[in-house]
Parts: structure tokens; sequence; C-alpha cells
């Protein structure tokens, strides 16, 4: 699968009431939508590092409970700060961390997980690090419509789905599905609306 064609400011800024927002206002549900956001994720930074799934819980949990106590502090200062940019970071030192308080840092045979482990992409500067970043914004933009794909009744979700995922050109999902082609094209546009009012300022690069 491959993730909507949404440009970053797109998909939420600094300035909407979005998930950051609701976040530092210390909302119980925003945070519980963050985790179901960002564990998976996690998870998947945890085990290009090495982790076993008892481990990866553990870290995953530290990486969190970091993120709960530390995101007041995250701020735009400067152009391409993004809040999985962020996260990264904080996963990176909870894994550095994990790896020292067990004195289980990789063996031989495991020295390419640690090197993984700490060059985790944070910019696109080579054909190997654009495409791990490209695997994680797959697998954040996956489940955040998994997250969201309830709101809409199905024929609207397969009209959006077909068209901005599938690559299907709107005459033929429109013929296929009984609709308009304009109203495919607002089927698209209310699941995009739904992802930036949804994930405003957490869903970026």
């Amino acid at each position: 699968m491959t993730e909507p064609h949404v440009k970053p400011e797109e998909s939420g800024n600094s300035t909407s009431l979005g998930l950051l927002d609701r976040m530092k206002a210390k909302e119980p549900a925003a945070w519980e939508r963050m985790v179901s956001l960002y564990a998976p994720l996690v998870d998947h930074w945890c085990r290009i590092a090495g982790l076993q799934d008892a481990d990866t819980a553990d870290v995953r949990q530290e990486v969190l409970l970091a993120v709960a106590r530390k995101v007041e502090d995250f701020h735009r200062d400067q152009a391409g700060d993004t809040f999985r940019g962020w996260l990264r970071t904080i996963a990176q030192r909870k894994l550095s961390d994990h790896w020292r308080k067990t004195r289980a840092r990789p063996l031989a045979g495991d020295a390419e997980a640690q090197e993984q482990l700490e060059h985790l992409p944070a910019a696109a500067a080579s054909d190997s690090d654009a495409a791990a970043l490209t695997e994680e914004t797959r697998i954040l933009y996956r489940r955040a419509l998994e997250l969201i794909r309830r709101d809409f009744e199905e024929r609207s979700w397969q009209a959006f789905w077909r068209l901005t995922v599938g690559g299907e050109g709107p005459r033929d999902v429109a013929l296929d599905l009984g609709m308009t082609a304009n109203a495919v094209y607002l089927a698209r546009a209310r699941v995009l609306a739904r992802l930036r009012e949804e994930f405003g300022g957490v869903l970026d690069g």
C-alpha cells in the first residue's frame, strides 16, 4: 500500500486544533489516539534495532511516557522540524538506554542492527534513508487510515481508496460504484479533511 499523496502542510500544522494541540491541552482521548497512531511506528524502530517482543513492549512504553512528559516542549522552531522526527530522537535515546541497562548490545552478528539503531534516518540523505522514510510514512498513514475508516460509509471509503491509494481513474471508480465523478472527488476530499482534522500537527514527515 502507498500513503495518500498529502503534502505535510496539508496533513496538519501547529496552528490547527488537531491532535498535537489536544495532546498539549492534556485531553486523555487525544493521548490515546496518539498512542494508537504511533505505537506501530515505535515498534518498527524497535524491530530495526533487533529487539525481541518483550523488550519492544518495554521500550515502547518508555518512549510514549517520555512523549507524554515532554510534548509541550515540541515546537516547530525551524523548517523541517516535525513531530515524527522529534519522536524518533526520543526513541533513539530510549533504545540506547535499553542496550546500556541490559548490557545486551548486539554481538558481532548483530552489528548491522546496532548501526541501523544509531542512524535511524532523520532526512533522506541517501537512497537507503529515503527507502526507510518511505516505509515509515507507509506505516504511519496506514495506521491513521485504519483509525478513521469507521467514520465513513463503505462506498465513500472505497471511492477514496481506489482513487487515492489505488490510483484508479475517477470515471472508472464512479462507474463501478454507481457515483458521479464529482462525488468520488468529494469522497476523497472528506477523507483527507478528516485526516487533517484528527491528526493535525502529528501526521507529518
